[in-house]
């Protein structure tokens, strides 16, 4: 098997810069669909079900995009045409969801947001999960940590941009406030300015990144013509899988049920302790729902400065378990804070696990297995990132109404305790190689 060369700085960056574009439109959705949604009249304790859509999305998408990417060639690569399509779709329903409430007049507007944002899930998840294939095809074994905290730094730049959009627009005097049933002019342009964003740096991406041919991908994964010629199925993929994909499993499924919380409560959790109010359509609920994306900012931040120090660590574990640690008292600290200002040391500390979680299991998992099915594998792994937040979404409601007494703060304790437990499982996790090259 011959071993994939070392790439220079720059082709790892170029491999990744997409992704910067894909988590602006993330990002977007992330801090502002609890908005946009109780805006239209959602209930708060209702709020988690409309999250079920995005990890649904990614569960039957992200496996199927990975299989069939594994067994497609085109002149424009692999990879590169899935993210390229999906980006695309992403775009042209950017445009549409902040619109919901401007259709009222020709479809209720909560299922005209609700059919945007499965089409906007379906799309982000199509676009983003190639990103991930492309560090595992051409980057090899020695450079996969260096590779993943490249595309944490730029997902998480991504993530400052599109947070502060609507924060920024605002600043310059678009408006915040809106007619009952409306989106605000600052959330709606944010959403246009993502989309444009996204669509330039997908096609830098695919202009500058040449994927390896059928035959070369062979020889550098060590594939050989039998092998080619197995069928593998899903069910088979995964009884075949590696240890370590179930105990890095493990791990995913509390800190992705911790972060599914903190996207879905935490405008209506600072709107209630630092501005004093749960009236959806007042000036405070909105001025918060505009923090929400600066303490996001805040964590993308902190995230961009974990990135660059999470290489330096030589364990690999260790790295991801003290992240996880410090995420974990980053969320249960937002208890305590009700100055908008002592909150960026909460959300620091939440970015700090959040740069390991986009970085750590995708080094981990890409080692332990071989490249004649990498994509598959992605796929299915993402499983690990959509089924706990589907999980957490079902329940959030219920524990919101009776085990936090409706105070959505008490949400985001959950969440820190959630952090805590993976950062345990971390411990659980042995270290596997599927294709060895110098180390």
């Amino acid at each position: 098997m011959k071993i994939k060369p070392d790439l220079s700085f720059w082709k790892l960056w170029n491999i990744s810069f997409g992704f910067f574009g894909v988590q602006i439109a993330y990002a977007l959705q992330s801090a502002n669909i609890s908005r946009i949604f109780a805006t239209l009249g959602a209930d708060p304790h209702n709020l988690s079900y409309f999250w079920i859509l995005p990890p649904l999305a990614g569960i039957i998408i992200q496996p199927i995009v990975g299989y069939a990417s594994d067994r497609t060639w085109t002149r424009f690569g692999r990879r590169i045409p899935y993210l390229f399509i999906g980006s695309l779709a992403a775009v042209l329903v950017m445009c549409l969801l902040p619109n919901a409430g401007s259709f009222a007049h020709i479809i209720n507007a909560m299922l005209f947001g609700l059919i945007a944002l499965m089409f906007l899930d379906t799309s982000i998840n199509m676009a983003m999960q190639p990103f991930k294939m492309l560090v595992g095809d051409l980057v090899n074994e020695k450079q996969k940590g260096l590779a993943y905290s490249i595309q944490s730094f730029l997902s998480n730049a991504g993530s400052l941009i599109g947070y502060l959009f609507p924060f920024i627009l605002t600043f310059f005097h678009v408006s915040n406030t809106a007619p009952t049933g409306i989106i605000p002019d600052s959330v709606i342009y944010s959403f246009y300015a993502g989309a444009a964003i996204l669509m330039l740096c997908v096609l830098f991406t695919s202009l500058k990144v040449k994927e390896m041919p059928p035959k070369e991908y062979d020889e550098f994964h060590g594939i050989t013509a039998a092998e080619k010629k197995e069928k593998s199925d899903f069910i088979s993929l995964l009884k075949h899988a590696p240890k370590v994909f179930w105990t890095v499993g493990l791990v995913q499924f509390f800190s992705w049920a911790a972060f599914m919380y903190m996207w879905t409560y935490t405008n209506g959790a600072i709107a209630d302790t630092v501005w004093n109010t749960t009236d959806t359509s007042s000036e405070g609920y909105q001025a918060a729902g505009n923090w929400v994306g600066v303490l996001f900012a805040v964590q993308a931040i902190g995230s961009i400065c974990w990135s660059a120090v999470l290489p330096l660590f030589r364990s690999i574990k260790t790295a991801y378990s003290l992240s996880l640690l410090l995420g974990g008292i980053g969320f249960i600290s937002t208890l305590f804070m009700h100055n908008p200002y002592t909150l960026f040391i909460s959300f620091i500390l939440i970015g700090f696990a959040w740069a390991a979680i986009l970085a750590m299991p995708f080094t981990i998992i890409t080692n332990s297995i071989s490249g004649k099915n990498m994509g598959a594998y992605l796929g299915l792994f993402n499983g690990t990132i959509c089924v706990p937040q589907i999980v957490a979404a079902a329940i959030g409601g219920i524990l919101l109404r009776n085990l936090a007494g409706g105070h959505q703060i008490t949400m985001l304790l959950l969440a820190g305790i959630f952090l805590l437990i993976a950062a345990a499982c971390v411990g659980l996790i042995k270290e596997t190689y599927a294709e060895q090259s110098p180390r």
